[in-house]
């Protein structure tokens, strides 16, 4: 008798805690991540725009603004992907379009006064024109 008891009980516990179990897992599941988020890259033109309004404040009256035509107007009309590069670079350090020669290979560096030439009027566009989307 004592050892139906016994089972009786163990049997009941081991259901319920099954039970249980399974309800707190179904409560308490964690979020779903995939692989492939655990490894994800920021957002370039996102990261270029944190970096550059710092340098932007004070200057103009929309900082993040102006970092985002400068990236998406002014580097875009630079195909050579090191002087687009090096560009975007000098105007995420220091607010202003710069490329030093050291960022750039040396068979590109005769390359950089035409680049800025050609980055002149949409670089002056976006600093000096209003924004039409704000």
């Amino acid at each position: 008798m004592f050892l139906r008891i016994c089972s009786a009980v163990f049997l009941t516990f081991f259901l319920l805690s099954g039970a249980a179990q399974a309800q707190l897992q179904l409560q308490f599941q964690p979020p779903q991540t995939s692989f492939r988020s655990l490894f994800k890259v920021p957002d370039p033109r996102g990261e270029f725009v944190r970096l550059c309004a710092p340098h932007m404040v004070g200057r103009w009256a929309h900082p993040e603004s102006v970092c985002s035509c400068l990236h998406d107007h002014a580097a875009a009309t630079v195909e050579d992907a090191d002087l687009r590069e090096a560009l975007l670079r000098g105007i995420s350090e220091t607010g202003v379009p710069t490329i030093e020669t050291a960022w750039v290979p040396p068979s590109k560096q005769s390359e950089i006064g035409p680049t800025f030439t050609k980055i002149a009027k949409p670089t002056l566009q976006c600093m000096f024109e209003p924004a039409t989307n704000q």
